[in-house]
């Protein structure tokens, strides 16, 4: 179930905010930001004010969540933040496309360990999905090493 700060942030509804996921494979100290965010299965989601959610993001993942962003910007994948899953690419490469599972095809695993996301508000100078409402960036590492984007117009998650 999601609460309502996450539910607020995918409608594009906190724009001055971001969403930061860790699973528990990635951080030492879950419990510590557990009390701080909504716990999940697999680890703890926070939404946080933008400044603050990027420092939580590079002490937690170990770099700047906008470094991130550039190096998965170009390396497209699915991330779904309301179940807390991606479709890293590289187990798709490696698995039948007509596949909807993501198998762990070289023994290195393809959950998503931390994902970082933030909403861009509508701009119909832009274009393209910008038009047509708040665009909601994420991106992912997967437990495998690679680092992924996607993004989507909000509400149409």
């Amino acid at each position: 179930m999601v609460n309502d700060a996450r539910k607020r942030f995918l409608a594009g509804e906190s724009p001055e905010e971001v969403l930061v996921y860790l699973a528990e494979s990635g951080v030492s100290d879950i419990e510590a930001l557990a009390d701080r965010g909504e716990e999940v299965e697999k680890g703890v989601v926070l939404v946080l004010g933008a400044e603050r959610g990027r420092r939580v993001a590079e002490r937690a993942i170990g770099t700047d969540p906008m470094d991130l962003a550039s190096r998965a910007m170009d390396t497209e994948g699915e991330i779904d933040l309301e179940a807390l899953i991606g479709a890293c690419p590289a187990a798709l490469d490696r698995a039948d496309s007509s596949s909807t599972e993501h198998p762990d095809i070289d023994g290195k695993g393809h959950t998503v360990r931390y994902a970082f996301a933030f909403a861009e508000e509508r701009n119909e100078e832009v274009g393209g999905i910008y038009a047509e409402g708040d665009v909601i960036h994420a991106y992912a590492v997967c437990d495998c090493g690679t680092a992924y984007s996607d993004r989507w117009v909000a509400d149409e998650t």
